[in-house]
């Protein structure tokens, strides 16, 4: 019981801190999440991270709070999925209010308006590293099918300003028929 309740204790410090120390949406907070539950705690494996990367990006709602609900379901069940959204919810919840109660001064102060183009370039960087971390991933599973439908995903959104939502419906679709493919082609190998 004293380690459930620790293990609950430590799900929720952990989301608390990242959602509180990140800035710049849901792509920023995956590496730290990745950082956090798959190579510091090793909770999550790290294919197990990059599909519950996969699934939160394409649910609907804010990556982090997605995020944190299938790591915490994954560690801690209901409770662990619940307890991580609240760690996840509340520190922007305490800084937007605190901001939204202080609005007439952040607005107009020449600092905080520095800093938050500095933390812009921040966030660009982060995202950059979540895009090779988890690319090299993929790279080292030598399949030529995942990199493709990557290379051509970004392609359709820089290029020819295709909706996301339909690059995700697709891609769903591929990963669906690809993993069928190869659990039939595993099946039939094994008879």
């Amino acid at each position: 019981m004293k380690q459930r309740k620790q293990k609950y204790g430590k799900l929720f410090l952990s989301t608390f801190q990242l959602s509180a120390c990140t800035f710049g949406g849901g792509f920023v907070i995956i590496p730290l999440m990745r950082k956090k539950f798959v190579e510091e705690l090793h909770w999550i494996e790290e294919q197990e991270m990059m599909d519950f990367t996969a699934i939160a990006q394409s649910s609907p709602g804010a990556i982090a709070v997605n995020a944190s609900i299938l790591v915490g379901y994954h560690v801690g069940g209901v409770l662990g999925a619940l307890i991580t959204v609240l760690g996840a919810v509340l520190p922007p919840l305490i800084i937007i209010s605190v901001i939204s109660f202080f609005y007439a001064a952040f607005r107009d102060n020449v600092i905080v308006n520095m800093v938050m183009t500095g933390m812009t370039a921040g966030v660009a960087a982060v995202i950059c590293d979540v895009v090779i971390t988890m690319g090299k991933e993929i790279v080292k599973q030598r399949r030529i099918l995942p990199v493709l439908v990557l290379l051509m995903s970004f392609v359709a959104v820089c290029f020819f300003d295709v909706n996301i939502i339909l690059i995700i419906l697709i891609c769903g679709v591929i990963g669906a028929v690809d993993t069928l493919y190869r659990d039939r082609k595993k099946g039939g190998a094994e008879k």
